[in-house]
């Protein structure tokens, strides 16, 4: 909500883009204020109030280069060890009236990212959430499926990498959320991609990570009533 309401699919480039900037921004000060809530305290962006440390991304050294990541939990002694990307499409194109245009290059985007990360931390836990307009569900025609749909297709490879010596392109939990948001309400469904007839909830999509986060981990951390808790000392 804090985001406002949403440009028409007629505005210009620019205030679609504003639009969708903001998306990712909120969502990922939510997502780290959750992580912060569950003993990930370093989790970051930091609250805007921290005005030295907001900022919806930080800069990681990669392994193909830095790459800036929406949310991330990192320690001195490990490095990265979570990471969430943020990806989002808002608007249909004004020629085919649907959201599929721009899948491609996000899912590029999202497996440059998970590839440049774990090659410098194997270990390193990465969600993925893909946000995509409500009406991407039911943009669907006889001859093509939903963009909700295809998003699932199109996603379903790179997801549950639970091996740290698994394929660096893949997310150990990729989710795709349906949006429906303005000023004044703010709905949204989640799915592990893969399943797109059922609906989990964002806290269980947060859970998997941190469980993920705590197996990788056992020697420092371990998961208890969703949060994760440390062991050291």
């Amino acid at each position: 909500m804090s985001a406002g309401d949403k440009p028409p699919d007629s505005a210009s480039t620019p205030e679609k883009k504003a639009y969708s900037e903001k998306i990712s921004n909120v969502v990922a000060l939510a997502i780290a204020e959750q992580l912060r809530e569950r003993g990930l305290s370093d989790a970051r962006p930091a609250p805007p109030s921290e005005s030295d440390k907001s900022g919806a991304e930080r800069r990681m050294a990669g392994g193909i280069g830095a790459k800036k990541v929406d949310v991330t939990w990192a320690t001195e002694e490990a490095g990265l060890l979570l990471g969430v990307s943020i990806k989002t499409i808002n608007f249909r194109d004004n020629r085919t009236r649907n959201f599929q245009k721009n899948l491609t290059n996000r899912r590029g985007d999202m497996l440059f990212e998970a590839v440049t990360l774990h090659r410098r931390f194997p270990y390193a836990v990465l969600g993925g959430l893909f946000f995509l307009d409500h009406g991407a569900a039911s943009d669907g025609t006889e001859r093509r499926r939903s963009t909700f749909l295809n998003a699932h297709t199109r996603l379903q490879l790179f997801t549950g990498r639970d091996d740290p010596g698994g394929r660096d392109e893949q997310y150990e939990r990729l989710y795709i959320v349906l949006l429906d948001a303005s000023s004044k309400h703010a709905n949204f469904g989640t799915y592990l991609v893969g399943e797109p007839e059922k609906e989990v909830a964002m806290n269980d999509a947060i859970d998997e990570l941190l469980k993920v986060a705590a197996i990788r981990n056992p020697d420092f951390y371990e998961y208890k009533s969703g949060c994760l808790v440390s062991t050291s000392g």
